[in-house]
């Protein structure tokens, strides 16, 4: 009897090996193609930014790119994919056309060169997110796993864009449904993002690294301070998902020719471009971010972050809204933390994670993404910043597709798509 019993323990143990065999050899080969895929973005992405910047007028051709961005779709037979596209095949047996992956990478490129307001990690978790599923469908993958696939994709190109690996295999966990994570997604997506940063490294990506210049004291000023900084930012996601989803919505309708629509869109931040004065609102602003954790922003900033990324996602650009997203919570941080008398860069630093997780809904991400950005000696104040503006949120968020499992506010299952 207790042979039988070991035998079946042995073959049963068997089994785990060789599914952990089998995912460490599909992270292993995704790390590697999503480090390719997004050093070349990331390549891409920064040369048409360092053009524009040098060339300030080149912001006058963006409805012109908008134009090339739609015929480009419609040649292909493509409607415009998005992120949301990405997590229904997390969802379901949803397909992704192979004209998808070129069309975003070319996409957005064109629009960082003209100045539309898009982020890089939008586009990068589609890329990866497509990378996945046809990797899925070349190992002949069943349902059930090609969705694990397709989270493995959508890390390793995230890790390799921004450097920050365990955000990236966390997150790839953490979005598809809020209040759960994909543990069996572990293994693949850990393996694929540890390799994809490391290779992007390795062929120069470097990672963003903001480490704040003073070491904040965990006192009750700074709690206080930290977390209204949190719930003003998860109020200004709620703000930011709606513009984003709304603008969409009137945009078709007031233009319903997509041709028209992107045009406009081009020449209204051409426009506004010009009567500001300033390209810091062109592209995705990162260096506006770095601003902000050293202590100087304009207090307008997230607001106009917020009007030229709505104008620019909502009528057909390529791009990410999570770096927008960042944008919009650091410099809201660095305003507010420097009224509340934090120290020089924390209220930036807790804006951004507060602005991540309330728009993406992802809190286990949100402080990793802190850590690995700033560094770990500010622990407890992510952890503030995750908490408060997961909750005041709502059940808001960027991706319509995204699924809220778990009620944020009670211990009980809802599963519902966000708002």
């Amino acid at each position: 009897m207790d042979f039988e019993r070991y035998k079946k323990t042995a073959k049963s143990y068997a089994a785990y090996v060789l599914i952990f065999i089998k995912w460490l050899n599909i992270g292993l080969l995704l790390g590697v193609l999503g480090g390719l895929v997004g050093t070349a973005f990331c390549y891409s992405i920064g040369f048409v930014t360092g053009l524009r910047e040098a060339n300030p007028f080149l912001v006058w051709f963006l409805p012109l790119g908008g134009l090339v961005i739609v015929f480009l779709y419609k040649k292909c037979g493509l409607h415009p994919t998005d992120t949301n596209g990405v997590l229904l095949a997390v969802h379901t047996p949803a397909s992704i056309s192979p004209s998808t992956g070129p069309l975003i990478f070319v996409g957005s490129t064109i629009t960082h060169l003209f100045g539309g307001s898009a982020g890089r990690e939008g586009a990068a978790l589609q890329l990866g997110g497509v990378l996945g599923w046809h990797t899925a469908h070349l190992l002949r993958q069943p349902e059930k796993d090609t969705h694990v696939v397709v989270m493995t994709g959508m890390s390793a190109v995230f890790a390799a864009l921004f450097g920050t690996p365990i955000t990236a295999a966390i997150f790839a966990m953490e979005v598809a449904s809020v209040g759960i994570l994909h543990f069996s997604a572990i293994v693949p997506c850990l393996t694929s993002s540890l390799v994809a940063s490391h290779l992007a490294l390795a062929l120069g990506v470097t990672p963003e690294s903001f480490p704040l210049a003073v070491l904040p004291h965990v006192g009750t000023g700074n709690v206080a301070g930290a977390m209204l900084v949190a719930a003003v930012c998860g109020v200004l996601s709620i703000i930011f998902c709606i513009g984003l989803k709304k603008g969409h919505k009137y945009a078709k309708k007031l233009f319903p020719d997509s041709y028209l629509r992107i045009a406009v869109a081009g020449i209204s931040i051409s426009i506004l471009t010009y009567i500001l004065g300033t390209n810091d609102y062109n592209g995705a602003g990162m260096h506006i971010v770095e601003h902000a954790i050293h202590g100087h922003a304009e207090p307008e900033a997230f607001l106009l972050k917020i009007i030229f990324t709505v104008i620019t996602m909502s009528c057909g650009y390529k791009g990410g809204e999570i770096v927008p997203a960042m944008f919009i919570g650091a410099t809201a941080g660095c305003v507010i933390g420097e009224l509340m008398g934090l120290p020089v860069g924390l209220g930036a630093a807790v804006g951004l994670v507060s602005m991540f997780c309330g728009s993406l809904n992802c809190p286990i991400s949100a402080i990793f993404l802190g850590l690995e950005i700033f560094g770990a000696d500010n622990l407890h104040f992510f952890a503030i910043a995750a908490a408060v503006s997961y909750v005041l949120s709502g059940n808001f968020g960027l991706y319509s597709e995204q699924k809220i499992m778990y009620s944020k506010i009670h211990p009980e299952f809802i599963n519902k798509y966000a708002d």
